[in-house]
């Protein structure tokens, strides 16, 4: 009986997880609007006319790459299209430029800020994701939370496929190495202003990333991070507090986005033995004792994606938190220890 209300869970995922892929690049129209991104990845140069593939790659490769947004994009959502699609109605590739190196990147990241003391936002894409799924994703980013800063992703060699969960965790390990030298090549390089989003089991390859800084006496480079957020981090919450131990001081503010609603980590909990993820946690002794704060999204609608990115996702969401993007700095300061919204519990407070 179990057996098969895991199998029906798993065939819901599944049925969820399918998209449509876009391949090559598409002619731009004038009334879209273009993003730029900058792309750091681990992946090999890609396959069936994808900008980068999914099979993992010893060297770092670097891109520019400009990401249209259909003139009648609705907030929160990727509106996608197969093939060479069209860009008046759907989110598209216009092309990539590959860079030489991680000072050729630093470069053209100066280039593109309207001001240089702008902070540096990189995203770090969860499981189940192609460089194109992130690709989009940060643009809907920054074309709904309004940000002028200039944006990177970092696209470890996630399968792109909803039965590679395996796979992807032991491309988190792989990769982990390679993020860590990404932000001391960028520190090196001059970006000292730096905030991580990272989401799902992109979250472990941060914390996994820091660890391992903190541990070769980089402590210093770690806490210069402006801010830190994790949503729906796909972490056993057991493994966060020694990663958080191992890690010392963490960077402030070091934020955590969770939400009840979160259907693909119910899942992933099933696939790693029935384990809630941090992602999941339902009160604040899961991470007393921690420098975090909590952000519960339960009470904004799930909608698409098994509720697995509704703060990115979720119009009312996305919403709220725009008045926070004028500086993370600003959310320390008004986030309590354990914020939940709409409810008040042990260590929260009401936000309204």
């Amino acid at each position: 009986m179990l057996y098969r209300i895991f199998l029906f869970i798993m065939l819901i995922v599944l049925a969820a997880c399918t998209r449509p892929q876009a391949v090559g690049f598409s002619a731009p129209v004038p009334e879209a609007t273009v993003k730029t991104i900058f792309i750091a990845t681990m992946r090999t140069e890609g396959q069936s006319g994808q900008i980068f593939g999914e099979r993992r790659s010893a060297k770092m490769s670097y891109a520019q790459a400009e990401i249209s947004i259909p003139p009648h994009h609705e907030v929160g959502k990727i509106e996608r299209g197969t093939g060479v699609v069209d860009a008046r109605r759907h989110f598209a590739p216009l092309g990539a430029e590959p860079l030489k190196d991680a000072p050729a990147l630093a470069t053209r990241i100066r280039k593109a800020s309207k001001d240089q003391d702008e902070p540096l936002l990189i995203f770090v894409h969860g499981y189940n994701n192609t460089l194109e799924d992130a690709a989009f994703r940060l643009a809907q980013i920054q074309h709904d939370f309004e940000l002028t800063n200039p944006a990177l992703l970092f696209s470890w060699p996630s399968a792109g496929d909803p039965l590679g969960y395996a796979y992807d965790r032991d491309s988190v390990l792989f990769a982990r190495s390679d993020f860590a030298r990404l932000l001391e090549d960028l520190n090196r390089s001059g970006q000292r202003r730096v905030i991580i989003l990272a989401h799902s089991m992109g979250s472990y390859l941060v914390m996994e990333s820091l660890r391992q800084m903190a541990l070769q006496g980089k402590s210093g480079q770690v806490n210069a991070l402006e801010a830190v957020i994790l949503m729906s981090p796909d972490i056993d919450p057991d493994v966060f507090r020694q990663q958080a131990r191992e890690i010392g001081k963490l960077p402030q503010p070091f934020i955590i986005m969770t939400s009840q609603k979160d259907r693909a980590l119910n899942v992933a909990g099933l696939l790693t033995g029935r384990k809630e993820r941090l992602g999941r946690i339902q009160n604040a002794e899961e991470v007393e004792g921690l420098e975090v704060s909590v952000l519960d999204f339960s009470l904004f609608e799930a909608g698409g994606g098994l509720g697995h990115m509704v703060p990115v996702s979720s119009p009312a969401a996305i919403q709220f938190m725009r008045r926070f993007t004028s500086g993370v700095g600003l959310a320390a300061e008004e986030f309590s220890r354990y914020v939940l919204l709409g409810e008040s519990r042990r260590d929260g407070r009401l936000l309204q």
